[in-house]
C-alpha cells in the first residue's frame, strides 16, 4: 500500500479532523525514528498513519480497538509487522513489543498528545514555540495532558532513547508538518 492509498483509507474511515491529525502526527514521528533507526521509513510512516483507523468504530470498546484495525489492515495486504505493531500498541491487550516498529508505535501515540497540548496553552498555539525543555517541564506535571500516558511515553527506554531524545525527534518531526496540524 501507498502511501497516498493509506491516506485515502484513513480519510474514508476516519471522519473526525482532529482524530486525523493525530494520525498524520504519529507518522511524521514514526518516520522520523525510522530514519534515526536506520529502518523502512515508509513502513513505520504507513504503521503511524493508520495506528489508529479503527478508532471511530471501537472508540466505546477499547478490548476491540486495534484488533479490528489489525484485521482490516492485513485484509489490505499491509506487511504483518505493520499489523502487529497497530495491534500492539493498544496497551489494553498487553500484547508483547518485539521488534522497534512496535516498540517506537507504543511510546510516539501519547507523545503526540503531550506536544499538541503543550502548543495549545502558549499563546501563540504554535509549535515552534515548543521545546523540549518546556515539553519535559509539562511531563512532570501529572494534571498536564492526562490523557497523555506518562509511563507508555516512558517505554522509548526500550528503544535506547532518553525522553529527551526521543522528545527531541518527536517535536521536529511535528514541527516539519506544523501546518497540516494547524499548529
Amino acid at each position: 500500500m501507498t502511501r497516498e492509498e493509506a491516506y485515502k483509507l484513513l480519510q474514508k474511515k476516519l471522519k473526525n479532523k482532529n482524530l486525523r491529525k493525530h494520525c498524520l502526527a504519529v507518522e511524521a514521528v514514526m518516520r522520523a525514528l525510522a530514519l534515526h533507526f536506520g529502518e523502512d521509513v515508509e513502513k513505520w510512516g504507513l504503521a503511524g498513519l493508520l495506528h489508529d483507523i479503527d478508532y471511530e468504530e471501537t472508540k466505546d470498546a477499547p478490548e476491540r480497538h486495534s484488533l479490528e484495525g489489525a484485521e482490516m489492515l492485513e485484509r489490505e495486504g499491509l506487511p504483518q509487522d505493520v499489523v502487529y505493531a497497530v495491534k500492539a500498541h493498544n496497551h489494553y491487550h498487553g500484547l508483547p513489543r518485539y521488534d522497534l516498529m512496535s516498540k517506537a508505535l507504543y511510546a510516539t501515540d501519547p507523545l503526540t498528545g503531550l506536544i499538541v497540548a503543550a502548543a495549545l496553552i502558549r499563546p501563540e498555539k504554535k509549535l515552534e514555540i515548543v521545546d523540549v525543555p518546556f515539553l519535559l517541564n509539562r511531563y512532570h506535571e501529572k494534571s498536564f495532558a492526562r490523557g497523555a500516558n506518562r509511563e507508555t511515553m516512558a517505554t522509548c527506554s526500550e528503544l535506547g532513547l532518553s525522553l529527551e531524545e526521543f522528545f527531541h525527534i518527536g517535536l521536529e518531526a511535528m514541527k516539519e508538518i506544523a501546518p497540516e496540524l494547524g499548529l
